[in-house]
Order: C-alpha cells, then sequence, then structure tokens
C-alpha cells in the first residue's frame, strides 16, 4: 500500500516536494510460512495474497502477474520516485525487478527445505525508462536447475513488447537447518 502527495511550496523560492509513505507487513510472517513449504507453494501464495510479498516489492511498487514452476511474471510502473539525476529511471530499478523475476523463477523449483542465495548477476540495459514508459513486465525463467547450482534468464518489456533490459543469473541451492 503507498501514499503519495505533491506539495506546493510558497513562492519564497523553495521547490516542491513530494511525500511518498509505503506500508508492508513483517518479512517474518512470509519468511517462517516459506519454511513449510515448496517454493512453487509459497509464491503462488503470496500471488494470491495468502502471504505478504517481501517488504522490497512495496518499496519499488512491483508485483506478481503470474507464478507456474520454473517461470514467473512481475511487474511494476515506473515513476517519478524511480528517477536518477539524468531524468530517467534509475537503472536499479530495472536490475531490482529483473533480479526478483531471475531469483524467483528458481525459487519456484525448490523443493521443501531448500533455499538458495545468487553467485552472479548479470544485466544488458537496452534503452532507458521514464515515466512515459509505463508498466513494464518482466518474465524470469530457469534454464537449468541443479541440486546444487541453478541459471536463470529475464526480459524486461513493456505493454508492447518493447524490450528494455534482460539478465542472467546464477545462484546455489543451501539446504535448511532448524
Amino acid at each position: 500500500m503507498e501514499d503519495m502527495t505533491v506539495t506546493e511550496q510558497d513562492n519564497a523560492g523553495t521547490l516542491p516536494s513530494r511525500t511518498r509513505t509505503i506500508t508492508w507487513e513483517d518479512p517474518m510472517i512470509g519468511a517462517d510460512a516459506g519454511r513449510q513449504m515448496t517454493g512453487l507453494e509459497y509464491l503462488q501464495a503470496i500471488l494470491r495474497g495468502e502471504l505478504p510479498p517481501p517488504p522490497i516489492a512495496a518499496l519499488v511498487g512491483q508485483r506478481f502477474e503470474s507464478v507456474e514452476k520454473g517461470r514467473v511474471v512481475l511487474s511494476v510502473e515506473p515513476a517519478e520516485f524511480h528517477y536518477n539525476p539524468m531524468g530517467t529511471i534509475h537503472g536499479g530499478l530495472g536490475c531490482t525487478i529483473l533480479d526478483s523475476a531471475m531469483a524467483c523463477a528458481i525459487h519456484s523449483m525448490l523443493p521443501l527445505g531448500v533455499m538458495f542465495t545468487t553467485l552472479d548477476l548479470s544485466i544488458k540495459f537496452l534503452r532507458p525508462m521514464t515515466v512515459d514508459t509505463g508498466r513494464v513486465f518482466c518474465e524470469g525463467k530457469v534454464i537449468h536447475m541443479g541440486s546444487r547450482v541453478a541459471t536463470a534468464e529475464a526480459r524486461l518489456v513493456d505493454e508492447r513488447g518493447k524490450l528494455y533490459a534482460h539478465g542472467t543469473t546464477t545462484c546455489i541451492a543451501v539446504h535448511r537447518h532448524g
């Protein structure tokens, strides 16, 4: 949940300010529940609204569009608060949604009791995004799922299918203890 306001200041030379309020749920609710589920069950519970999304999703404004085994689609609407000093959307937004889509695609294939961490992340930016870009979608797909190492790829496109960035990741599985 998010609330944003723009406040115009007086004419004394001060600039207009913006305020953004972000609300999120306790991240440990989802993390604790996720330890009792397969990766696919966990992500589908978030998609259905039964478990809270991770706080990073609230921070950047990303949401799940679909979750299936080995494939996840996320979306985000580039906004003014994502801007960099050059007047375009900061590359960190693209990197975050690409990383999230690839990691979630791998997560969707994890059995109960297994988690993972990223070993490598490679992102290629092809064109800038602005607030005029509109909602973008990021599809992450598993390329390889081994017992210890997994790889995935993702593409970030607008509603017309125009490609803005793509990436790959390598992750390593870690067995949960306790």
